[in-house]
């Protein structure tokens, strides 16, 4: 079989060069990834195919894989089975990688339950393989359109290119930039990997005209040449994009004036063919963009002999490609694009049922491709049964996405196929269910709660109670994790309503498990809780329901929390070990989170987390690490760890998990906190981000750890009206998602009126007292909101926990600031509350301690508490407040052991009796009792002050005495 040989690269020597040094990174040891953006046709892949040629003639060893523009059919990690295809022939790969397997198309590969989530196991054996191998030689991983990738292909590459960072792998990822279109579901993902370290962007410009001019005089020698007006020509209609050129020229080279547009091009390079190769590039361009030869031949309708002449007509004409592996390609995805175009719609018909017809006939091909020919050829009845098993190898290979993608397609198609009804279990409204846990699995939660909502309408009035009950509470479970309480408590009534009391079966007691949670999270509800929780236990025991058991008891031991912990942490613990023995990791991880939570909230770290580190290495070994209470226990993980002064562990944790969008988001964001705090550059797009991403999702969680890294970076840059207009953003928004507990206000608030009461300070220090006035104002404002958070939150919910508690007596303290007080006592008690809890809050505390003891007078004990905080600072790396400590002890001439500081000594300032005057100033005395103290005249004290006061820079004896104290002047 003839094949076409690519010529010499024509320009792009820059751009060469630039994807052959990412290549020799990665031969050094260092791994490296562009992505490569140009329009279409203008040379990507030619340009990856010779980047391709110079790594194997290095010794680096290629992988690639391809995404196809399949439409509908949503091939899970279609690029990555691709990519890994040539390890099939590598046995061990699969036996040292088990969760390798489904990509690789081992045999064994198991189907996994509905509704699980085993991605990261997948993607993890595909890092840890990949690593093997580059340990064994550098690799070059090309992915080729990666505009056509589907959403778990490109949920994999995020992971490697957050995974690889110490494998010498190189990655070159194409893309065509104009099919970007706004919502684009790649345009995120780029531009999150586009801030990974070590990913670089490379734009393919159109070939300027001199060079695309060398690139028409190349292509043509092969034909004899061309003369120089066709070249120019060419040039002038390519405006610079390479395969057009090409196509352009092949036309114009047999004669003829050259075609208009570029379909018009391509089609009349192929009306040049025969009528039976024309045949075949119809049957290929349907079949897909690789076609195996058996396919063809049973489609085309050509006997043996018509066949490999047709073929190799295709192929001299440089319209198909042979692959290594004996496939055929079109050598452009545009040239299939217009033979598609071309094709009459009963013709195209045709065509998919014959591909369809033969799919089915050998076993050959995915159930997805078998449902995208099935519906292309209107045989709906096969498009419903195939998509039903595509979503079952989707779900299979740990792909929820494409699950519910097929999903959703079989019920578009319910309607018109009711011959297939009776053989869905619970029908329409069952289908429904399926899609809702794929989306749920997905991270989908809005999707997955649009679907059961639609199933809750269809079972509306419908004669089957227990089905119609097990909507309404897997409903409630999902509304909860979307932070809809009062839509929860009501889908869960509504549940309870529903499900049959005799004869007694799991859905009832599913249903009144899942109302005493709802109770729980609402407030205020605790004897409906309480009682339909002792009804599911009897059920759940009755029935032999072991998870149902726990779930309830985890929400009963949450309700009647103010008992003894020891007997609440003694049923949540027999809660997580029958969960474990029911094989049901949702409820296991639900108790492992409530037990390291109730621990959180007592403020025992190191109990927390001894609940936490365990049940997460857990949470991976089930492969349900993106899941909903794993991803929370991971959230409380970073925050456990931000408490205890382990910054390192804390952004691990954070970093490890915060690959997964949306799903985790509130985990990224905690882990943000630390770079904050350690006055990373280059923060302010990734805070502005995540408070974009927490205002879009509406999560309490996330629009808290968002909001306030927001008022934290605003606050270290002294930012004062960004801090108030974040602070104020936010606390709407949650006071929207939790309307009787938004508790976290106080919080916000807190560090916001830390940042204003800075502001005040420094207006009153230049004398401009009515911006200080306005700032105490715009504090005072700020400060009535968390006043009324803790209100409703005591009559609604209840006590306020230690956490609660320590941000109150903060914001206490910060106001008081905010109105020029000094108040050391105060910033004691917030020490007291932040000790063994929050190792930075209680130094960033202790150092506003050491900053009123200065102001009061006492340096001996502002001096410890500088050298604490001081301490604290260095130890965690947190420079701001590392850099606010030195600036108090520079000030006030505190012995930190600083270069260039010394301590003041008042006998160099003040001679003897004018400290003795400021010394009785201090203390309050009135020039006529300063006098009578020292036996001078009242006029005469009155002039020793005012060589104070000068010396100083003051205006007034209180000033005086302030800036004296703050610099350690005061005897």
């Amino acid at each position: 079989m003839p094949q076409w040989v690519e010529g010499a690269l024509v320009g792009r020597a820059g751009e060469l060069s630039r994807l052959t040094a990412s290549v020799d990174r990665a031969r050094e040891g260092r791994p490296s990834a562009v992505l490569v953006a140009g329009d279409a046709g203008v040379g990507k892949s030619r340009l990856l195919t010779e980047v391709a040629r110079h790594a194997g003639a290095c010794g680096v060893r290629v992988l690639t894989g391809h995404c196809l523009d399949l439409g509908d059919v949503g091939l899970p990690y279609l690029p990555f089975v691709d990519l890994l295809r040539p390890l099939r022939e590598e046995p061990p790969a699969a036996a040292r990688r088990p969760a390798v397997a489904p990509l690789l198309a081992a045999p064994g590969a198991a189907a996994r339950p509905e509704g699980a989530d085993d991605r990261l196991q997948l993607f993890e054996g595909v890092a840890g393989l990949l690593g093997e191998l580059a340990a064994e030689q550098p690799l070059l991983l090309v992915l080729e359109d990666l505009h056509w990738a589907d959403r778990s292909s490109r949920d994999l590459l995020r992971y490697l290119l957050a995974r690889l960072v110490d494998e010498p792998v190189a990655l070159l990822a194409s893309y065509r930039s104009d099919d970007l279109h706004r919502r684009h579901p790649l345009r995120p993902l780029l531009a999150e990997l586009a801030r990974l370290p070590g990913v670089e962007r490379l734009d393919r410009a159109p070939l300027p005209d001199a060079e695309m001019a060398d690139l028409v005089r190349a292509v043509a020698a092969g034909d004899g040449g061309v003369a120089e007006g066709v070249v120019a020509d060419v040039v002038s209609r390519a405006e610079g994009n390479a395969f057009y050129a090409e196509e352009l020229l092949a036309a114009g080279v047999r004669g003829g004036a050259l075609p208009l547009g570029l379909t018009e091009v391509l089609l009349t390079r192929v009306e040049e063919l025969g009528e039976a190769a024309q045949q075949v590039l119809r049957v290929a361009a349907v079949a897909g963009r690789r076609v195996p030869h058996a396919l063809l031949a049973a489609v085309a309708g050509l006997d043996g002999p018509a066949l490999d002449a047709a073929v190799g007509e295709t192929v001299s004409r440089h319209l198909l490609v042979v692959d290594p592996d004996g496939r055929y390609r079109f050598r452009h995805a545009l040239l299939r694009e217009a033979v598609l175009a071309d094709l009459l719609p009963g013709e195209r018909t045709r065509l998919h049922a014959a591909v369809a017809a033969r799919l089915r006939a050998d076993g050959t091909g995915t159930a997805a491709e078998l449902a995208h020919h099935a519906r292309g050829s209107n045989d709906l009845p096969a498009a419903f049964a195939a998509a039903l098993q595509a979503a079952d190898e989707a779900a299979a290979v740990g792909a929820p996405a494409e699950a519910l993608q097929q999903l959703e397609s079989a019920l578009t198609l319910w309607p018109a196929v009711p011959g297939q009804h009776a053989a869905v279990p619970d029908g329409e409204v069952g289908l429904l269910l399926r899609a809702a846990a794929q989306a749920r699995s997905a991270g989908e939660l809005h999707r997955g709660a649009s679907l059961l909502r639609a199933a809750r309408d269809l079972v509306a009035g419908r004669p089957d109670a227990a089905l119609a009950a097990r909507v309404h509470h897997r409903l409630a479970q999902l509304l909860l994790r979307l932070d809809d309480v009062p839509g929860a408590v009501e889908a869960a009534e509504r549940a309870v309503e529903l499900a049959p009391v005799e004869p007694l079966g799991p859905d009832r007691v599913w249903a009144l498990a899942t109302r005493a949670r709802t109770a729980w999270a609402a407030g205020g509800q605790d004897d409906i809780g309480e009682q339909a929780a002792r009804e599911a236990l009897q059920g759940a025991e009755a029935l032999g329901l072991e998870d149902a058991w726990s779930d309830t008891v985890i929400s009963l031991a949450r309700m009647t929390g103010g008992g003894d912990p020891g007997t609440r942490t003694a049923r949540l613990t027999e809660a997580l070990a029958r969960a474990r023995r029911a094989g049901d990791p949702d409820v296991e991880m639900r108790a492992a989170f409530n037990l390291a939570s109730a621990a959180y909230e007592d403020g025992d770290l190191a109990a927390a987390a001894g609940w936490i580190d365990p049940a997460v290495r857990r949470a991976h070994e089930l492969g349900v690490e993106w899941s909903y209470y794993p991803a929370e226990l991971r959230f409380l993980q970073v925050l456990v760890r931000i408490g205890a002064g382990d910054w390192d562990g804390a952004r691990a944790a954070a970093e490890e998990l915060g690959r997964v969008p949306d799903t985790a988001a509130h985990v990224r964001v905690a882990g943000l906190h630390v770079a904050i705090a350690r006055g990373e550059d280059g923060l302010t797009e990734q805070v502005e981000q995540a408070e974009a991403v927490a205002q879009r999702m509406g999560r309490a969680s996330l629009l808290l750890s968002a909001g306030s890294a927001g008022v934290e970076l605003a606050g270290w840059r002294g930012d004062a009206a960004a801090a108030v207009a974040v602070t104020e953003r936010t606390v709407r928004r949650v006071r929207e998602v939790w309307p009787l507990d938004f508790l976290v206000a106080v919080r916000l608030v807190a560090l916001c009126v830390g940042t204003v009461a800075d502001a005040a300070a420094a207006a009153r220090a230049t004398g401009d007292a009515a911006t200080a006035d306005r700032w105490v104002q715009t504090g005072e404002r700020l400060a009535e909101l968390a006043d009324e958070a803790q209100a409703v939150f005591a009559e609604h919910v209840g006590p306020v926990l230690w956490e609660g508690r320590a941000w109150a007596l903060r914001l206490d303290a910060e106001r008081g600031r905010l109105h020029g007080r000094v108040d050391p006592a105060a910033w004691a008690a917030v020490v007291a509350a932040f000790d063994g809890r929050d190792v930075h809050e209680r130094a960033r505390s202790r150092a506003r301690e050491a900053e009123a003891l200065l102001a009061a007078g006492d340096r001996e004990a502002a001096l410890d508490a500088a050298r604490d905080a001081h301490a604290v600072a260095q130890q965690l790396g947190a420079r701001p407040l590392r850099a606010r400590v030195e600036a108090l002890a520079r000030r006030g001439r505190l012995d930190l052991g600083l270069p260039g500081v010394r301590v003041a000594d008042p006998a160099a300032v003040f001679t003897p009796r004018e400290a003795e005057v400021l010394a009785l100033v201090a203390r309050g005395m009135t020039n006529r009792q300063v006098g009578a103290a020292l036996y001078i005249s009242e006029k005469t004290a009155s002039v020793h002050l005012s060589r104070v006061l000068a010396k100083l820079g003051a205006s007034g004896r209180t000033e005086a005495v302030a800036i004296a104290a703050e610099r350690g002047l005061l005897p």
